[in-house]
């Protein structure tokens, strides 16, 4: 299982390559092999899933209804996008020209750790998401991590 935490700032090169962080890389289970799938995120991101992480959500797609109209939106916007990049020897991989046009990617890139799987973001557009919320952070954690009753 892979599982990622934390936020760094990175270039993106010329070929559109970015590295993944060394705190980053030791968390990715031996069972990605150094694959990864990348494909568009919500909001104007990227998701990088290990190719370990990515199986488990591709089971969770295959239990979707091709016959309902929101699921099959779902797995057609997903898996259209989605692309393996193998780690090269620099521990980078490369994002594709599309992906990195549909997030407003061009120089910086801001990644974060999301348990699961890694976002990239245009820094800038992060910077937006995070003032556009409605309401603070300690509110909505207020609501969101409420403790179980059992």
């Amino acid at each position: 299982m892979s599982t990622f935490k934390g936020s760094f700032s990175y270039s993106v090169d010329s070929k559109g390559r970015i590295n993944i962080p060394a705190k980053m890389r030791k968390n990715v289970s031996s069972d990605a092999n150094d694959l990864f799938v990348i494909t568009r995120g919500f909001e104007s991101c990227l998701f990088i899933y290990p190719n370990d992480e990515w199986a488990k959500l591709e089971q969770s797609i295959r239990k979707l209804s091709s016959s309902d109209p929101k699921h099959r939106f779902v797995m057609r916007t997903l898996l259209q996008w989605a692309t393996e990049a193998q780690l090269d020897g620099q521990s980078r991989i490369i994002l594709p020209k599309e992906l990195l046009q549909f997030a407003k990617i061009e120089n910086e890139v801001l990644i974060l750790g999301v348990l699961e799987h890694i976002e990239v973001w245009n820094p800038r557009m992060y910077d937006e998401y995070i003032a556009s919320q409605h309401d603070s952070y300690e509110n909505v954690a207020a609501a969101v991590l409420k403790p179980t009753t059992e």
